[in-house]
């Protein structure tokens, strides 16, 4: 018998920016992420949302995502990835407003290192974290690929 908490059901699906794969246990999405190799299908009822969701996000249908998500991490990891939650389709912030916005000002760093942790890649939406200058800074799944889901959020962005 295995855990609800096991990855168990995986699927992937083309985007406009490369593969994408999505791992869930029987009740939550697990990871989203870019891949270059797939593991072999195994979907179910929570990928098959996730693919869905996703699609209707790149064809400009979805601005807000619905999904039951159980990214692993540490508490703060997992307060930082609540925190990009809070921003709204189209806007952006600085690793030091995710910082002030749960109320730990002098974790800059480690907001940063929290958000290249992410597991639930644009869902968790960490590509709308820029430079406090405005500029963009690095991204796990690379700059390319943010600078297009920026643009393809908010066209006077980038």
């Amino acid at each position: 018998m295995s855990d609800s908490n096991t990855v168990n059901y995986v699927d992937s699906f083309e985007t406009p920016l490369g593969r994408m794969e999505i791992q869930a246990s029987k009740e939550a999405i697990q990871s989203i992420m870019f891949v270059d190799d797939v593991m072999p299908r195994r979907p179910n009822n929570v990928t098959d949302i996730g693919i869905e969701q996703l699609q209707q996000y790149y064809a400009g249908e979805r601005t807000k995502f619905e999904l039951p998500m159980d990214a692993q991490g540490t508490e703060f990891q997992k307060q930082v990835w609540s925190a990009l939650c809070g921003i709204n389709f189209g806007e952006t912030c600085s690793y030091s407003d995710i910082a002030d916005a749960i109320q730990n000002p002098k974790a800059v760093r480690a907001v940063g290192s929290a958000n290249g942790k992410n597991p639930l890649t644009i869902v968790v939406p960490c590509h709308r974290i820029i430079g406090r200058d405005g500029s963009l800074t690095g991204y796990a799944s690379g700059v390319e690929r943010k600078s297009w889901l920026l643009n393809h959020e908010s066209p006077s962005l980038f």
